[in-house]
């Protein structure tokens, strides 16, 4: 395997789009194509929620510092904004709303309702949260079927989307899930179903498992949806694995060479390449038709950010956090699992997905199911197979209350 392919396998798992190594096969992912590009600024309107809203440094939730990089020969959903009709990426953008978390970071979130505690009393809210290197956008398929009978939360993790990347910040799957109780404690203020993606997954089984809040996280979360959960914050998490452990030894010196500035910006200039993201993206998902223009760029706009190369190594080489194996044993909410089997990063034979995948025969309040032909990101991926095993879901939830 050449060094570079070696590295981008790594330094891609901030997007927690990894790919097995025998599937690359020694080549390099780094493409020096560029496309001609043309930036387009797009309407900032800055939405404020009255009750929990409290955006003391002028930083709005649509923040000005991003635009939108466009191939200047692709027809993009900019093309249509400028006809008269919004693209769901736009819409979600234009009512996204931001809270001050600690007093200090300005976290972006979407609420689908301008009065949440008034609607759909009988049903829990929802919370969505991503995986690495995506938004709050990676649920642009999802986010309106969902909102027709329940109110949809959606939150942009620190580090990633429009939310603050504070520089020099140690980021932890710990510092995720807290954000995540302290969310529902002060904005959604009820018991709340969390359904998360990857990362964003083990997020979720952190805040329900009561080990950073037990008391509360039992009134905070009425229910969680793991989708594709991962192993740890990185791939050092999943010391199980024969293919991780193959790698060990490379991913900790390649650990080392981000640590050094230079290294570190130059491996991230290549891995945000419009190319390298479209190739890896397509490597997990199973439904090519979804890698379209609007995906790569809702993984590319945010990496452009200022603090994006921070929160990049921090992440990559930080400690993988709890393992989900010891966690959900804790948890006696109702679970319900979906899992692509056409998942490369988290494979339904390795042993994180063989541990959940077991869970059912051993617990009541676990359900499965697999997404044939589904990759990493089912939500996006076939929002038609998650939708149809979700709402049931849900639907059963909202009933046992």
């Amino acid at each position: 395997m050449e060094v570079t392919s070696a590295v981008h396998l790594h330094s891609v798992g901030f997007l927690h789009l990894q790919t097995h190594v025998e599937r690359l096969n020694g080549r390099a992912f780094f493409l020096s194509t560029r496309p001609r590009k043309v930036k387009v600024h797009l309407p900032c309107h800055h939405h404020h929620h009255l009750n929990h809203l409290s955006n003391t440094n002028g930083i709005g939730a649509c923040s000005d510092r991003t635009s939108v990089i466009l191939n200047s020969t692709s027809v993009t959903s900019t093309t249509s904004s400028a006809a008269g009709s919004l693209s769901e990426v736009e819409k979600i953008k234009q009512k996204c709303l931001t809270w001050q978390w600690k007093g200090q970071y300005s976290i972006n979130y979407f609420v689908s309702s301008d009065s949440p505690q008034q609607l759909h009393g009988s049903h829990p809210p929802l919370l969505l949260v991503h995986g690495f290197g995506a938004s709050i956008p990676h649920w642009r398929r999802n986010i309106s079927t969902l909102a027709q009978n329940y109110t949809v939360y959606a939150i942009d993790l620190l580090g990633f989307g429009a939310s603050d990347k504070p520089p020099g910040f140690q980021y932890t799957m710990e510092t995720w899930a807290q954000l995540i109780l302290d969310f529902l404690n002060e904005v959604v203020q009820k018991p709340t179903v969390l359904i998360g993606n990857s990362v964003g997954s083990l997020a979720c089984v952190i805040a329900a498992s009561g080990i950073l809040q037990p008391d509360s996280s039992q009134t905070l979360v009425r229910g969680i949806v793991l989708l594709n959960c991962a192993g740890g914050m990185n791939n050092k998490a999943i010391v199980d694995d024969w293919r991780i452990k193959l790698l060990l030894p490379l991913l900790w010196l390649i650990d080392f060479l981000l640590k050094q500035k230079g290294i570190a910006s130059a491996i991230f200039g290549r891995v945000k390449q419009r190319e390298n993201l479209r190739n890896v993206l397509s490597s997990v998902y199973g439904n090519k038709e979804s890698v379209d223009e609007e995906l790569v760029e809702i993984i590319r706009e945010p990496a452009n950010a200022p603090g994006a190369l921070d929160a990049f190594v921090s992440i990559v080489t930080g400690p993988p956090g709890p393992n989900p194996v010891l966690l959900m044993p804790k948890i006696s909410l109702p679970v319900l699992l979906l899992w692509g089997d056409n998942d490369p990063f988290t494979p339904i034979d390795g042993p994180v997905g063989k541990y959940f995948s077991s869970l059912p025969s051993q617990k009541e309040n676990v359900k499965l199911f697999l997404l044939e032909g589904v990759g990493h990101c089912p939500h996006d991926d076939r929002p038609d197979l998650v939708h149809e095993k979700l709402l049931p879901w849900l639907a059963s939830i909202s009933n046992s209350e």
